[in-house]
């Protein structure tokens, strides 16, 4: 088996490093946007939840007594 001679590079570049067009404050603030949408959602999804555990009917004035 023959060894390769070649220099190995220090660093490895990644094959899609085509570097980054957009403004890091930019980012930042459409990550923000996305997490604060997504913790609306969450909040929602809680606040529905909450509501249907307590849609019970009411208790009507003379209720009928248990069978035995």
């Amino acid at each position: 088996m023959q060894e390769d001679d070649a220099p190995r590079p220090d660093r490895f570049a990644a094959g899609n490093d085509n570097g980054t067009a957009l403004d890091p404050a930019a980012i930042d603030a459409a990550l923000t946007r996305i997490a604060e949408a997504i913790g609306r959602h969450i909040a929602r999804e809680h606040i529905r939840t909450r509501k249907a555990a307590n849609d019970n009917e009411p208790i009507p004035k003379n209720p009928p007594w248990p069978k035995r």
